[in-house]
């Protein structure tokens, strides 16, 4: 059973980076489709992108595209989410999650019921 702990998030002024990591014990991590959603107050938990196990594809919400970059290092086990030009609409819990593959990389991943192991979550705000 895979385990994850985010870490990385803090308060952030609009226009801002913020890099987040999750790192993942247990189980064969280069196997995992790792994901990262976000849940801001009163609102449901949302995709924001996704990377295969290779770190080959990845594949991203548009409201974050060509601002977020996700990323992998196998050897340490790690995921990253880079976040540039945050707005204060990207605040909210960021969660990491794994999917052990049934199927192929592709959109059927950004519905948050297709992963297994999901971590603690970090808050990220972005202040105007």
């Amino acid at each position: 059973q895979v385990q994850l702990v985010e870490s990385g998030g803090g308060l952030v002024q609009a226009g801002g980076s913020l890099r987040l990591s999750c790192a993942a014990s247990r189980g064969t991590f280069s196997r995992y489709f790792m994901g990262w959603f976000r849940q801001a107050p009163g609102k449901e938990r949302e995709f924001v992108g996704v990377i295969s196990g290779s770190g080959g594809s990845t594949y991203y919400a548009n409201s974050v595209k060509g601002r977020f970059t996700i990323s992998r290092d196998n050897a340490k086990n790690t995921v990253y989410l880079q976040m540039s030009s945050l707005k204060p609409e990207d605040t909210a819990v960021y969660y990491c999650a794994a999917d052990d593959p049934s199927s192929s990389f592709g959109s059927r991943l950004s519905s948050a019921h297709e992963y297994d192991y999901w971590g603690q979550g970090t808050q990220v705000t972005v202040s105007s």
